[in-house]
């Protein structure tokens, strides 16, 4: 555990020159280019109190997110196939403890109805969720789902990505999960502070904390090109949990050339019968958390930052402006709980936690439109060999727009055709023309082309 060295943190924050409204300046002057910053330096930024300097620092996340992923945000649903668990984490309403929590693990049928479900809102991208049980979790029924999920086909409407956050596996393990064809390997560390760790974690095989921590080193050497890491703020100091995700970050990275192609920043939220989660040891409030999310954003430019479907969507509005490119759209977080009523009150029985955004996938694609920003379901660069270092290549030098801009207008094309209400569809046609129009020369050209394919009934265009 040595790359998490809560001595040095602490002492970076508590570091009153990191308070110098000149060398965050410098700082600020310096990230403009887009290649990263120091653990120091990330320090400095999340001690800004100057006003008009916070203000500098939003603007610069966003330049700089647009510069690597243009105005694209990513779209994508969880899927929870089981809310087993035999973990007992102080937080989630999932813990083996809670026993009014009503359990459910799907079956085939009902993951392949699930998916038609997500499938006719236009989704395309899917996270496949399920609590730790060595039998209700095992790798045959990971195997089993992502394989459901793939061939689930209405209309021509597919997922065509099933990116997976389970819990942390042997290399072995890892290697089997790889067969499946999955995109991304998603797992958080929840806190890295050790002693909070250990108090959240009381039993279960999750109580290990550096197995948990190391489960990415596994997952790379077993050659899944790309992971996801996160933390759950609210459950110890924020600045300690934003430069400890970091440290995680740049250890991936100095390791094996790939730092993590997404960061996830989920905040605390009230869960069924979680002692923690009704009362945040550490809440973070939104000032807060709009910080933390600019400086990973400077701090780590080419990684993906995930906001999910916890926030509220006046507050979800704000922070895509500070460099989020990745969102949860139209979530449930129970098992089955897409097919069953939306209001149903046993989903309430069943959910991980509560969630602030309950807005429809249409919804939100039509009010991200509004806001300037281009809905994407592309998948291509899991399909086109752009993953792992490859993909770091592409991101870090900020080439990969060219590529994603295209694919991004083909796939909200596509969408806009199959899927969208008329509301949305007026909205997406001139911002889909508007775009267009920004781009030259021959990357225009082939946008129109594939627009052209797309709008002739043709599926699943990409660069």
């Amino acid at each position: 555990m040595e790359f998490i060295d809560e001595l040095k943190i602490f002492s970076l924050i508590e570091d009153k020159n990191h308070c110098s409204v000149e060398l965050q300046r410098e700082i600020l002057y310096k990230s403009k280019e887009a290649k990263g910053l120091t653990l120091q330096e990330s320090a400095a930024l999340l001690n800004i109190t100057d006003t008009v300097l916070l203000e500098e620092m939003y603007n610069t996340a966003k330049d700089v997110k647009e510069k690597i992923y243009g105005n694209r945000l990513v779209l994508f649903a969880p899927l929870y196939v089981t809310n087993l668990c035999v973990n007992n984490c102080m937080y989630c309403a999932f813990r083996r403890d809670n026993k009014e929590l009503t359990r459910k693990s799907l079956t085939v049928d009902e993951v392949r109805n699930e998916t038609e479900y997500l499938v006719g809102q236009g989704h395309k991208r899917v996270l496949l969720v399920c609590g730790e049980h060595p039998q209700k979790a095992k790798m045959s029924f990971i195997g089993e789902c992502v394989s459901t999920i793939y061939n689930v086909n209405v209309n021509g409407g597919n997922i065509r990505r099933v990116n997976v956050n389970t819990a942390p596996m042997s290399v072995e393990n890892f290697k089997t999960l790889k067969t499946f064809g999955i995109g991304t390997y998603q797992c958080f560390q929840e806190t890295y502070h050790y002693n909070t760790y250990r108090q959240m974690h009381p039993d279960g095989p999750k109580s290990d904390y550096a197995w948990r921590l190391y489960a990415m080193d596994r997952a790379l050497e077993a050659g899944i090109d790309d992971v996801g890491i996160g933390a759950l703020f609210g459950l110890t100091d924020w600045k300690f949990e934003t430069l400890a995700l970091l440290s995680h970050a740049f250890n991936l990275d100095h390791r094996f050339g790939i730092g993590p192609h997404t960061m996830s920043v989920p905040r605390l939220e009230p869960a069924f019968n979680a002692p923690a989660a009704h009362k945040p040891p550490f809440a973070v409030n939104d000032s807060d958390f709009k910080k933390l999310i600019a400086v990973i954003r400077l701090a780590v430019p080419y990684t993906g930052i995930i906001l999910s479907t916890r926030e509220r969507a006046e507050l979800r509005r704000e922070l895509f402006a500070v460099g989020v490119s990745q969102i949860s759209a139209g979530s449930r977080t129970s098992p089955g709980a897409y097919k069953e009523s939306q209001e149903s009150l046993r989903e309430h029985e069943m959910e991980q936690f509560q969630l602030g955004d309950h807005r429809t996938l249409d919804e939100v694609v039509k009010d991200v439109c509004e806001l300037g920003y281009m809905p994407s379901f592309c998948t291509a660069c899991y399909r086109s060999d752009r993953t792992g270092d490859r993909f770091m290549e592409f991101a870090k030098s900020g080439t990969i727009n060219l590529m994603c801009v295209p694919n991004a207008i083909s796939t909200f094309q596509e969408y806009t055709n199959d899927f969208a209400s008329e509301a949305t569809k007026e909205t997406a046609e001139a911002f889909i023309k508007s775009e267009t129009e920004k781009l030259k020369g021959a990357t225009k050209l082939k946008t129109e082309k594939m627009v052209k394919r797309v709008n002739n009934g043709e599926k699943d265009v990409f660069f």
